[in-house]
This record gives C-alpha cells, sequence and structure tokens, in this order.
C-alpha cells in the first residue's frame, strides 16, 4: 500500500485468486462473493469460456487502434444487438461506464444542437467531466468539474417535475439510471418511464438509459428499463460487459448519425475486449442466465421476507438493496469476519447491496440468510 494513492477505504483482507462465485485469500480462505466488485462480475470468477475466449485472442492480436478495420468487433455487435433486443441500433464500444455517459451526453449534445441535461436526484454516472457533472454528489466533483452546461435534478416519479424542466431548461437529454446503484436500489417506474418518453418527445429531448450497472441481465430483464417497454435514444453499459475486463458501449438509435471524428477511443473496442464481451453474451444465451436471475431472486426474497430486521427489500433480480434501520457498516464487517461474505454499501448508509455473479447457485447463496439472521442477533446483543 506505499505507493498506492490511499483514496478506497478497503476491508483488511488479501485476495490471490478467484472462481465461480466465490474469493480466495492468500491463506486459503473462501469467501462467498455477494458483491462481484461493484456489480461487474456477471458469468462468475474464472469462467472457462472467459478464459478460452481471450487466450485465444491474444494468440492472434491482443490490441490494434480504431485506424483499421477490425472484424471482431462487428461479430460482437451483432452478438449484443441480437440479445439485447435492439438490432437496428448502432454500437459505439469504449472503456468504462463513465467514458460510456460521457459519449452519451456528447451524442446528445451534437445530434440537439442543445448542451442542458436533466439527471435525478440520487443519481451516479461516473467522475469524469461531464458524467459527475450529471451525478447527484458535490463531494466528488473538483473546481474544474464546474460544468458548462446546466444541470437540473428532480425526483424520480415525479411527471409534474419533469414537464416543468423540460420546458423550462430545453435539456439535450434527461438521463436515468434503470435501477439506481450508488445512489441506493430506487428505479423509475414503468408508468413514469413511458410518460417520461412521451414527454421527451413532444420536446425533441433525448432520453439516455444508463444501464452501467443494473444491464446484462443483472434486473431479470436484459435492460432494467425494459421492463416499462420503453426504447430510449441512447443506452449506455459497461461493467458486466466484460466480466471484469475493461469494456464500455452506447447503444445508439439509428437516427443519430454519425461523423468522422465526433467520438474516439484508443482502447476502446480492442481485439481482447471484445472477445471477453463475446464470450459474456454467449454465456449468458447458452446457461440461460437472465431465466436463472428470476429464479434465484424469487428464492432468496422468500427468505429475506422472513428477516424482520429488513425495513425494505429494493431492486430487482440480482441488484438487491437490504434497508435496515440503522447503518450496515459493522453488519458488513461481520459478515466478512464470522461468515466470509462480501456485500456491498451506497450512499444510504442503511443499505446492504447484494451484486452476486449471475451464475450463483441456490445451495451458495442459501448461507446468506441464516448468516445474516446470526449477525443481526449478535449486533442486537451487543
Amino acid at each position: 500500500m506505499y505507493n498506492l494513492f490511499d483514496v478506497y477505504p478497503r476491508f483488511d483482507i488479501k485476495i490471490s485468486k478467484a472462481k465461480g462465485s466465490f474469493l480466495y485469500d492468500f491463506n486459503g480462505n473462501k469467501y462467498l462473493d455477494l458483491y462481484g466488485g461493484h456489480g461487474v462480475i456477471s458469468i462468475g470468477h474464472g469462467q472457462k469460456e472467459y478464459i478460452k475466449a481471450i487466450t485465444s485472442q491474444i494468440k492472434k492480436i491482443g490490441f490494434y487502434s480504431n485506424s483499421v478495420n477490425l472484424p471482431i468487433q462487428e461479430k460482437f455487435a451483432h452478438k449484443l444487438n441480437s440479445i439485447s433486443g435492439y438490432p437496428d441500433y448502432k454500437v459505439f464500444l469504449c472503456n468504462s461506464g463513465a467514458e460510456a455517459n460521457e459519449n452519451a451526453l456528447k451524442l446528445a449534445s451534437f445530434h440537439t444542437g442543445r448542451k442542458n441535461v436533466i439527471a435525478f436526484r440520487g443519481s451516479f454516472h461516473g467522475r469524469t467531466s461531464a458524467a459527475v457533472a450529471v451525478t447527484d454528489n458535490l463531494e466528488l466533483s473538483a473546481p474544474i468539474n464546474k460544468p458548462c452546461f446546466k444541470v437540473t435534478f428532480i425526483s424520480l416519479n415525479n411527471i409534474k417535475e419533469a414537464r416543468h424542466a423540460i420546458e423550462t431548461t430545453n435539456p439535450a437529454a434527461v438521463i436515468f439510471e434503470g435501477i439506481q446503484g450508488v445512489g441506493g436500489l430506487d428505479y423509475p417506474t414503468n408508468t413514469y418511464l413511458q410518460q417520461l418518453e412521451k414527454l421527451c418527445k413532444e420536446n425533441n429531448t433525448l432520453i439516455i438509459a444508463d444501464e452501467i450497472q443494473s444491464g446484462y441481465g443483472r434486473s431479470g430483464k436484459f435492460f432494467a428499463h425494459q421492463y416499462s417497454g420503453i426504447k430510449p435514444d441512447i443506452i449506455t453499459m459497461a461493467k458486466g460487459m466484460g466480466n471484469g475486463f475493461p469494456m464500455g458501449g452506447v447503444l445508439i438509435h439509428p437516427d443519430i448519425k454519425a461523423n468522422y471524428g465526433m467520438l474516439g477511443t484508443t482502447f476502446g473496442g480492442n481485439p481482447l475486449a471484445c472477445a471477453s464481451g463475446i464470450s459474456v453474451l454467449n454465456v449468458i444465451q447458452q446457461k440461460q442466465l437472465i431465466d436463472r436471475v428470476n429464479k434465484i431472486n424469487l428464492f432468496l426474497l422468500k427468505q429475506l421476507k422472513e428477516i424482520d430486521s429488513i425495513k425494505k427489500i429494493k431492486g430487482k433480480g440480482l441488484m438487491l438493496g437490504l434497508e435496515f434501520d440503522f447503518p450496515v457498516m459493522e453488519l458488513r464487517k461481520m459478515l466478512i469476519a464470522d461468515f466470509n461474505i462480501i456485500t456491498g454499501s451506497s450512499s444510504n448508509k442503511n443499505l446492504l447491496r447484494i451484486l452476486p455473479p449471475l451464475i450463483i447457485k441456490k445451495k451458495e447463496l442459501n448461507v446468506f440468510p441464516n448468516a445474516l439472521k446470526s449477525c443481526l442477533l449478535k449486533l442486537k446483543s451487543s
């Protein structure tokens, strides 16, 4: 740790390897991974097809820039279009969620000729310049990040507030998360998204769906917004996209036209990223992981609803938040110390986040409710 810039609060465990839904430290201790590294691990640690795909690709070519044709990009895009339910959308490949949102906001501004944006209270869209400007957390913005465009933050599921904001600010876009991750697992209702889509079309404002954490099957649909039936103009992706290999992307409505130079990236869409991305989509399809997510969700919810200390269960699929009437940090520490179970947090200090690999088995997950009960009893008696 001596040479690392110390910006991360970390649990005092040192991970050496991982397999499936488990992490292992240097002493051989085994940890159940119910956080997936911020929801990044979609098809499981050390998945065979994933390793095979990257190994095979690096033997051919590991990297070249977008100054030449890379057919593996087209192969990935075709697979994504087919599985995601957006067969006619164009694909722009980049490296991360923040970069995907940065490019989405630029696209909306290019297309509309406008620069104002509407975002939501509790939102998190990244730490780069435009992405952090539409993130509802001033502590993440340095003085240099003060936006050159107006951002209006509104409440989720209040269509009157949305109408007023759109009509008075003339925005390029409204950006929302399919399910808020860092913000605490709140999400727009189906009716609200349908009303918002209509409102945006009437005002020539684009809708950007940030599916960086809630996409790739985690919600029980390929994208969380698909519960509502709307078709956003732009959809951003990352996290589960590469199962740990850095990868981000933007799905773009065919009415939004491309011009040389309007977007760019050095590493985005490199052959190794595309190979990992194709393997993820193959596993999601072959192992029917989205159906599996819904079954595991029902299995877990049945047990969690029996725990009285949980005041509210938020989220969908395998993107869940358990809300208590006390801060959960000590509970999370206890789950690691006593049961070797890793969970996540959010800006809501009373919320414990669950984001396991989508391949997790019932028998692996089955230990969690009992471990949680035991820790809650211990906390209550202390």
